[in-house]
């Protein structure tokens, strides 16, 4: 196969001046695009805010002969949304690729957690992707062929305690992506996500140990190969114009690359369902050796 470019695209990826999504902007910018590096520079939790992360990713992508801006704004907030896309209007003329990155993690069990906690996951990881694709769409509807990459988490399958307000925010983020990926298809563009695996500051290791009841050293030698860069090349792929694929999310991380989806187990069909029907099958309703993926496609 011949190697897969983004030459005269112009990409946007948040939350790039770290992790993840520094992985996803300098593989792009190594492939020929012009990318935006958002990142408010907080902290974990969302607070405080500093330039120095996304004008460093871009220093490296200039050093390597690739195009980029930095863009500081936050996307928890309309105008921030609206001044990051701007800036890839501005700079390079349009916008092809939204590779929808930011992030905050708080953890806590749900009895500690406060409503303002629950707000501020939903603020960035949900509500700040809508706020980026509004402000986008119109520029996708003109290329017929834009593509978008956003972040899921397997978070919100229930696996590790304490990331209620993260893992349900994510979810909504899976929702979104599935949803919009059923408006979009016969206007060329596609909507997919990723949800990494990787040893970065939102991966709480103390999630692990108490989760899988290991050392600290154990946990550490556990996500060693999950490396942030890893994660880079299956949302590239998802962001690239071969890319057919709508409303599939891609877990990835360390080499490995599977589907996560929603499936329907053939379950049963009974005239006058009663509470004895349900109970007596149970059984057969969640068996899902015969279950479909769920997909408006």
């Amino acid at each position: 196969m011949s190697e897969l470019r983004f030459d005269g695209k112009s990409v946007l990826v948040t939350g790039a001046g770290r992790g993840v999504g520094r992985g996803h902007a300098l593989l792009l910018a190594s492939r020929g695009a012009r990318v935006v590096v958002a990142d408010i520079g907080g902290q974990l939790d969302g607070s405080g805010s500093s330039a120095e992360p996304a004008e460093q990713v871009v220093a490296e992508i200039k050093e390597a002969g690739g195009e980029a801006v930095a863009c500081h704004a936050s996307i928890a907030e309309v105008d921030g949304a609206a001044a990051i896309v701007n800036a890839a209007v501005d700079s390079f003329g349009g916008l092809d690729v939204v590779i929808n990155n930011a992030g905050i993690h708080d953890p806590g069990a749900f009895t500690d957690l406060s409503l303002e906690n629950f707000q501020r996951m939903l603020d960035v990881h949900y509500l700040g992707v809508v706020y980026v694709l509004k402000k986008k769409w119109p520029y996708l509807d003109k290329s017929r062929s834009g593509r978008v990459v956003n972040t899921c988490s397997e978070g919100m399958a229930g696996m590790h305690p304490n990331v209620s307000s993260y893992g349900a925010a994510k979810g909504s983020v899976m929702g979104l992506t599935l949803c919009l990926s059923t408006e979009c298809e016969k206007d060329g563009i596609r909507v997919n996500a990723v949800a990494p695996r990787a040893a970065t500051r939102l991966a709480d290791l103390g999630t692990l140990v108490e989760a899988y009841g290991i050392t600290l050293e154990q946990a550490k030698a556990i996500m060693a190969p999950f490396t942030p860069e890893a994660v880079a090349p299956v949302a590239a792929y998802l962001a690239h114009d071969s890319c057919e694929l709508n409303g599939v999310v891609l877990a990835t991380g360390g080499g490995q690359v599977q589907r996560l989806a929603l499936m329907e187990s053939e379950g049963i069909k009974v005239e006058g369902l009663t509470i004895e029907d349900v109970a007596s099958n149970i059984d057969t309703v969640t068996d899902l050796g015969n279950a479909q993926v769920l997909s408006g496609h």
